[in-house]
C-alpha cells in the first residue's frame, strides 16, 4: 500500500517517551497455547513528533498519577501498570508543556495509551470513529477500556476517521487503520524529507515474535481482523522500506533512547 502525498513531508524530529510498564502474570494471554504461566513485562511508549514547527503526540501513556504508587496497580485485563516517570516531567525536560501540543493521535483507548487524556484539553484528538464509539459505548469495559481516564474527550475537539488519512496532506504523518486489537485500532506511518519512513504499529502485535507467528492475544476484539492488520503492517513496512517500531517489544523500545530527538532526516 502506498499513500500519495501532495508535497514532501516536513517531520523534523521524534522523541520516544517512556509510558510505563505493563506486567502480566501469564504471558500466554498474548501467545495462546505458548508460554503458559510465564510472567512478562511489557514496556509502554508514547512518541512526540515535531512537524512544521508544531507538536503532535502519538498516544499519552499510563496516567501520571500512577507514579505515586510504587507497586503499581492492576488496571485492566489483569495487567499491573507501573509508572517510574511521568509524561509531564518528560515533556518538561524537552521544553514542552501540554498546551504546546496541538494534535494528539490515538492508536486506541486502552489505559496505557490514553491515560493522560486530561493533560491535553486544548488539543485536537485524532482517532477512528469505531474506536471512539467503542470507548464511549455500553461495552467499554468488555473491551478493556477505563472511561474515567478519558471523560473529557466527549467535549474535546475530535477528528474522527473512517480509515486511512494523510493527516496534514503532505505525506508526513499518515494514520493507518489496523483494527482487531480493538474495534478501531490504528497505526502511524511517518515520512521525512530525507526519505526515511517509520511505522509505529501500536498494538497490532505486542512483539516481533507475535507478529512473525501471527499470535492474537486473548483480549483482542476480533481475531481475524487482527491477523489482517498484521499482514497489512508487514506489507506496509516492505512497500515503504520502513523501520518498524513495535510499541511493547523490548528490543524496539530501547533502540530509540528515551527523551532524545532523532534529527537529520
Amino acid at each position: 500500500m502506498s499513500l500519495d502525498r501532495e508535497q514532501p513531508g516536513t517531520v523534523e524530529s521524534i522523541y520516544r517517551l517512556e509510558a510505563g510498564f505493563a506486567l502480566a502474570a501469564d504471558r500466554s494471554i498474548y501467545t495462546p497455547g505458548r508460554f503458559q504461566g510465564e510472567p512478562i513485562t511489557l514496556p509502554c511508549n508514547a512518541y512526540l513528533i515535531r512537524r512544521a514547527g508544531e507538536w503532535t503526540l502519538w498516544d499519552t501513556g499510563m496516567p501520571d498519577e500512577l507514579a505515586l504508587e510504587p507497586e503499581g496497580r492492576i488496571i485492566a485485563h489483569g495487567l499491573r501498570g507501573i509508572l517510574p516517570r511521568t509524561l509531564r516531567s518528560q515533556l518538561q525536560e524537552i521544553g514542552v508543556v501540554p498546551d504546546d501540543i496541538g494534535t494528539v493521535i490515538l492508536s486506541h483507548g486502552h489505559f496505557d495509551h490514553v491515560g493522560n487524556a486530561a493533560l491535553f484539553r486544548h488539543a485536537t484528538w485524532v482517532l477512528q470513529s469505531a474506536e471512539f464509539d467503542a470507548m464511549v459505548g455500553p461495552d467499554a469495559a468488555r473491551h478493556g477500556y477505563r472511561p474515567e481516564l478519558y471523560e473529557g474527550l466527549r467535549d474535546a475537539r475530535l477528528l474522527l476517521l473512517d480509515g486511512d488519512r494523510d493527516l496534514f496532506s503532505d505525506g508526513s504523518v499518515s494514520v493507518i487503520a489496523t483494527p482487531g486489537h480493538t474495534p478501531g485500532h490504528a497505526s502511524l506511518l511517518v515520512r521525512t524529507q530525507g526519505g526515511r519512513a517509520i511505522v509505529l504499529s501500536g498494538d497490532v502485535a505486542h512483539s516481533s515474535f507475535n507478529l512473525e507467528h501471527r499470535y492474537v492475544p486473548t483480549m483482542n476484539a476480533d481475531a481475524e481482523a487482527s491477523r489482517r492488520s498484521m499482514e497489512r503492517i508487514v506489507d506496509l513496512v516492505r512497500e515503504e522500506d520502513a523501520e518498524l517500531w513495535i510499541n511493547h517489544d523490548p528490543g524496539h523500545a530501547t533502540a530509540v533512547p528515551a527523551g532524545r530527538a532523532i534529527f537529520g532526516w
